[in-house]
């Protein structure tokens, strides 16, 4: 304290651009240190020093040069801040040893020199500085508690000062040394009679930020708190207080921001101590973190409270113990328990009371996300933990990051109210209907935000093209991976993946084109939605181009795929609750009021399909996934279609009146069973040669997975021809297995 201390070390600083009340505002380089120590109790004063400092930018502004007089040879001969930082730290401590003193008090006219200038460059340059930086005196504050009647704090300046106690102004015309020379003089003028003053309004900054929780219910003072928007995702809370350093951010007062996903969104909210260290964060405005500017922006405590207040007992618990370095785990298995998590991250990086100092984050019904935050008691064990980013636990890569206390507050209540992502998709109502238009593709636009991938390894999945994408992930839009299937419901080597902007899309095919995945080299290409849609509605997706599909309507099961069946409850598994991607948006089924539990049937249109001899690709998409949803369903199994298939033939002769009969044109079903998966339209149709079908008769089914299912439907123009189809050929083998036939009606 300076009450306590016997000298003051009267300090002056200018930067290479703008200085006075804009100090530190342009994050130019310090280019001049002045100072002079003042012997409390004797009322003497030391040796005057002025240093110049070399910038790492040999820059000066016309302003710059103008109000300090200094040129850049002068500022080539000179030393770099670290080493005019000890010569400081020398002469400081060598003349107060001579004085019989033993502490002393920085003093400056404006704390912007502390706190925008020297505290944020020795950040940017890692450069340690003397304890004494970390506490000053404001001469303008100490001077009005002497003469309250001399103005506002914000007003007063050296020359006034000087003019109130009736001293003549400095005539110096060197800059620093007149206004060092100035500070001294209002100092001794205010220690002597009859004001006898006592420096006691010592302002602090922290060495380092604390990290702790927030309450819902704590007051937040809306001036005292921004928003940093454009933070590299894996900023951490010690990552952003670095960015403020100089400036004193209240305990546990960096909140990082999520998106809908979980994901950082690259915005935080920060608190200050107080409404001037506000002000100051605000002067920081596209100051840089790394080569990233960030902008800082006006928020409010309740935006605050929002993100980093929490109310759980558990996460309050979690975060009790003091001083902490937290880690988030992401892509955790499902079944991971806590040992396992304790055996991944080793010895060398032991967790903090063990199992206690895991967190999993759960869905309110106890279900896991596959999330959770571990306590480490120092960075070395922090660090090691990190290394393990991106290795393998069970089947699965795991991402590590730096977090907060804030974030774990953030994650939990989100995921505890309602879960960000639904992990299975939604339920139509009861009966299923026919997609008349996929949920998951989106709208036709020209706008370029989407990227093609071509060449992939047949046996990639979601998370190879993930880790593949590296840090980009966190680019793609929520649901926003399409793999291609081909006409079989396999791997075509392509897919297509959403961004959120054509500039992010662009980014991704300027980076990943021809990185290598699984010793294969990906072609990556930016494209717009309208193509993407055409490629998933059944468009032709080939070295020459795009070609629109070969129908009119939506293509997305292969062509023959014409055919829904609504299922009364009674008989829907869980499986086909869920609406089937992989069938296609056909024509409106004709009007009927007929009983929901019989076979929809849409009679064959021949110029809507396709001639089965053009030379014509057709590519498929698999149902949408992204980064947080790697868990995908595709459509029901055959036996879901099969069960509905084999329900009593209605009434044949429907009053004409009510609706039009279960099949609109004389015919029969007939089910195959034990199909190899490779089947296509052609085999089954040579399977049957001579019964004239056309290939609008055959719908393959299939799985989960995507794949045949082994199972698939053909109608029969009657029910005497499917009773003899059923007779000579059940039984029969096709490629090498015995297919097994059954008339459904």
């Amino acid at each position: 304290m300076a009450s306590h201390s016997d000298t003051l070390v009267v300090f002056f600083g200018a930067t290479a651009g703008a200085n006075g009340g804009k100090l530190g505002s342009d994050e130019r380089e310090i280019i001049l240190l002045v100072w002079q120590i003042v012997d409390l109790h004797e009322k003497k004063v030391g040796k005057l020093h002025r240093c110049l400092v070399k910038p790492d930018t040999l820059e000066l502004t016309e302003q710059c040069k103008e109000e300090t007089g200094l040129t850049l040879d002068e500022l080539i001969k000179a030393e770099p801040l670290d080493k005019v930082l000890q010569q400081f730290q020398q002469s400081v401590s060598s003349e107060v040893k001579c004085l019989g003193r033993n502490t002393c008090t920085l003093c400056v006219i404006n704390p912007l020199v502390i706190r925008q200038a020297l505290h944020p460059e020795a950040s940017k340059k890692n450069l340690v500085l003397p304890e004494c930086f970390f506490s000053f005196v404001d001469v303008r504050k100490e001077f009005q508690k002497c003469c309250p009647n001399a103005g506002p704090v914000q007003k007063l300046t050296l020359t006034s000062m000087l003019e109130y106690v009736g001293l003549p102004a400095v005539s110096e015309e060197l800059t620093g040394v007149r206004e060092v020379r100035s500070m001294v003089q209002s100092v001794l003028c205010i220690l002597a009679e009859p004001y006898n003053h006592k420096f006691t309004g010592v302002e602090t900054v922290k060495y380092k930020f604390e990290s702790g929780t927030c309450s819902k219910t704590e007051p937040v003072d809306s001036e005292t708190v921004i928003r940093a928007r454009g933070l590299p995702w894996q900023s951490s809370d010690q990552d952003i207080a670095r960015f403020f350093k100089g400036l004193n951010i209240a305990k546990g007062g960096v909140a990082l921001c999520l998106n809908a996903q979980g994901r950082r969104n690259g915005e935080a909210l920060v608190r200050f101590v107080n409404s001037e260290h506000r002000d100051l964060a605000l002067e920081r405005h596209k100051h840089h973190m790394g080569s990233r500017y960030i902008e800082v922006y006006k928020a409010t405590g309740e935006e605050f409270l929002k993100i980093a207040g929490g109310t759980s007992n558990e996460v309050a618990q979690f975060l009790s113990k003091e001083n902490q370095v937290i880690i988030r785990m992401r892509g955790l298995p499902f079944t991971a328990t806590p040992q396992e998590v304790l055996s991944f991250l080793g010895p060398d990086s032991p967790v903090t009371d063990g199992a206690e100092g895991l967190l999993f984050v759960k869905y309110p019904d106890g279900r896991p996300t596959g999330d959770a935050f571990v306590l480490f008691s120092c960075e070395e064990y922090a660090q090691n933990a990190l290394k393990k980013h991106k290795q393998i636990l069970g089947k699965r890569y795991i991402e590590l990051f730096r977090s907060t206390a804030a974030e774990v507050q953030q994650v939990l209540n989100r995921y505890m109210s309602t879960p960000l992502i639904s992990t299975l998709p939604p339920s139509p109502i009861m009966p299923v209907p026919v997609l008349a238009t996929p949920p998951f593709l989106p709208s036709a636009s020209s706008s370029r935000d989407c990227v093609r991938l071509r060449g992939l390894p047949y046996t990639a999945g979601i998370e190879d093209i993930l880790e593949f994408m590296g840090d980009h992930t966190v680019d793609i839009k929520p649901h926003g991976v399409h793999m291609v299937l081909n006409q079989q419901g396999r791997p075509s080597g392509d897919a297509f993946i959403q961004m959120k902007s054509p500039d992010k899309a662009f980014m991704v095919a300027q980076k990943c084109h021809k990185k290598t995945m699984k010793d294969r080299y990906v072609e990556v290409f930016q494209c717009s939605t309208e193509e993407m849609s055409i490629v998933l509605m059944g468009g032709t997706l080939n070295r020459s181009g795009l070609s629109p599909p070969p129908c009119k309507l939506p293509c997305l099961s292969p062509p023959t795929a014409y055919a829904a069946f609504p299922t009364p409850p009674a008989i829907l598994s869980e499986a086909a609750l869920y609406q089937p991607p992989l069938l296609a948006a056909p024509r409106p089924p004709q009007t009927t009021t007929h009983s929901p539990h019989t076979l929809a049937y849409y009679p064959p249109q021949p110029h809507l399909y396709m001639n089965m001899n053009m030379n014509y690709t057709a590519y498929y998409p698999s149902p949408p996934v992204s980064p947080s949803t790697v868990g995908y369903f595709a459509a029901p199994p055959g036996a879901v279609a099969a069960a509905v298939a084999a329900q009593p033939h209605p009434h044949p002769h429907p009053h004409p009146a009510t609706a039009a009969p279960v099949l609109s044109q004389p015919g029969a079903l007939v089910r195959m069973q034990g199909l190899p998966y490779n089947t296509g339209v052609k085999d089954i149709l040579s399977f049957f040669q001579g019964y004239q079908l056309q290939p609008d008769a055959v719908l393959i089914l299939y799985n989960f997975s995507g794949q045949c299912s082994g199972e698939a439907l053909v109608t029969f123009p009657s029910e005497e021809i499917a009773r003899r189809a059923v007779s000579e050929h059940s039984n029969h083998h096709f490629y090498g297995q015995q297919v097994h036939l059954v008339l459904c009606n």
